[in-house]
């Protein structure tokens, strides 16, 4: 059985027990969001927009409820005590926008993302361009209101991981792309750099659908508290501690794609599963940041997931279900795996390649929320930051400007922690011990533990910042990925 925390301090035993009228309201959000992505039918989106525009300003009405509360708390907190404050406060401040500024952001971010399926079908921008300008002008207001220092990108940034800023992210993705192109030349010429036949082998999908649950029962997801389905992004939502879900999608070619999608999102969902089941129902059950949440989905997808190990570990599913494969050694899935190439697709960029596509997209968000880059000119402009940073340019809108659901969900400021992820991921790798023989061993049981002890079990009871150093005395330094990324290429 769980342990139940019991605070000394009673103003926190109240406060949580208001709280949990809250996480009630969060619980149904989440599931009419997943049934929105999964399996509402088109037709019912705008009363589903406009039940969910109505649940968030409930919420928004509990959390200011809850104001005064929080505000009185005094005396002295243990680190849980801390962190339930620290992150009602955030999270009270956020909601002490103007209620009619929430519910507009709500309303559009709930119908924009049906409208961008359509443009990204149709390789249409300007079909989601008015919808794209509204929901940039409320990111705007959500910046002015809650204030910054230097750069109005900040406010939106900390949203998703606090206490970074632009400053922060200059100094990580200067460093990432100087050393990128360096690394990148000293790869052409080997076996690992170019395009591999595979990339453009079709498979069936009810194939593919085997493979991906036989790989789900590698990762260990338990049956009773996880779910995968098939959606137009793929995405991890966590219900609760003991209703995780994810999704993956099909697209009849380049398996490894779809391999990759439900190996990240299945790290995303060990994270969710893997929190302490004492933190239930308190404002510290989540993660402390988006970033931290991407490192552990691109620990599993990059480190563990197109490791040499790994691929011994499942070629036999390969082999039994993709009767193409047996053409393929286990070295040629492994350089399949881990061809480097400059690539139109985020979602499908290889390791060395991936943070430049994060990079062009942190740099046309802050010209957004700056106000330095208008909505319509996004396809010229998307296009010739990829001639810039990739030296290549998107044939169309569905490949280009339009390949991401993001920002019709109103997500700005998300995508630099994709490029956190993968710094702190390999982080978490230079302070793995015996990590490639867990792997050969198939005992992925001792890789979740040991990221259960060092991440997951703190939920959000400290800073990023804090968690980063407390658990690997480090900050977000890039050279660990750095150097991982040369070990492995060169």
């Amino acid at each position: 059985m769980a342990k139940v925390f019991t605070f000394m301090n009673q103003r926190i035993e109240d406060i949580l027990r208001d709280y949990r009228r809250i996480e009630a309201i969060s619980h149904a959000q989440r599931v009419l969001h997943w049934d929105l992505e999964v399996m509402m039918p088109e037709g019912g989106i705008d009363h589903r927009s406009e039940s969910l525009a109505n649940i968030e300003i409930l919420q928004r009405e509990f959390y200011l409820r809850l104001a005064e509360k929080v505000n009185s708390v005094e005396g002295d907190l243990d680190d849980i005590e801390k962190g339930i404050i620290r992150n009602l406060k955030r999270t009270i401040r956020y909601y002490s926008l103007p209620e009619d500024l929430i519910k507009r952001i709500e309303k559009i971010t709930t119908k924009a993302p049906l409208i961008w399926r359509e443009a990204r079908k149709k390789s249409d921008f300007s079909m989601f361009e008015p919808s794209l300008r509204e929901i940039v002008s409320l990111s705007r207001e959500v910046a002015e209101k809650l204030g910054y220092e230097r750069h109005p990108y900040n406010a939106l940034m900390d949203l998703y991981e606090e206490g970074f800023t632009v400053d922060d992210a200059n100094i990580i993705f200067s460093r990432i792309l100087n050393e990128t192109s360096r690394i990148m030349k000293k790869i052409e010429g080997t076996e690992f750099y170019g395009r591999h036949p595979l990339e453009q082998r079709k498979y069936r999908k009810e194939s593919m659908e085997k493979v991906n649950r036989e790989i789900i029962k590698i990762l260990g997801m338990p049956e009773k508290r996880f779910r995968m389905d098939v959606s137009a992004h793929p995405f991890t939502i966590g219900i609760s501690m003991d209703d995780v879900r994810i999704t993956t999608r099909y697209e009849g070619i380049n398996f490894k794609s779809t391999l990759f999608s439900t190996v990240h999102e299945s790290g995303h969902a060990i994270y969710e599963l893997q929190k302490d089941p004492s933190l239930a129902w308190t404002p510290v059950s989540r993660a402390p940041s988006l970033g931290f949440h991407e490192s552990q989905s691109r620990f599993f997808e990059n480190i563990v997931g197109r490791s040499r190990e790994f691929v011994h570990l499942i070629y036999p599913v390969l082999r039994e279900n993709l009767s193409f494969i047996n053409k393929y050694s286990e070295d040629e899935i492994y350089n399949y795996f881990n061809m480097v190439h400059p690539s139109l697709i985020r979602v499908d960029a290889d390791e060395v390649t991936y943070n430049l596509h994060i990079a062009l997209r942190y740099e046309i968000e802050k010209g957004l929320i700056e106000g330095s880059i208008d909505t319509k000119d996004l396809p010229g402009i998307w296009n010739s930051f990829m001639d810039k940073y990739l030296g290549i340019v998107p044939e169309n809108d569905s490949q280009g400007v339009l390949q991401d659901i993001h920002w019709s969900q109103g997500s700005f400021g998300y995508f630099p922690t994709y490029t956190l992820g993968n710094v702190i991921s390999a982080i978490i790798r230079g302070r793995f011990d015996n990590l490639s023989n867990l792997i050969a061993e198939g005992n992925i049981i001792a890789i979740r533990d040991y990221l259960r002890e060092k991440v997951h079990r703190y939920g959000s009871i400290y800073t990023p910042k804090e968690l980063l150093r407390i658990s690997f005395g480090e900050g977000y330094n890039p050279e660990y990925l750095l150097k991982y990324l040369e070990e492995k290429f060169s």
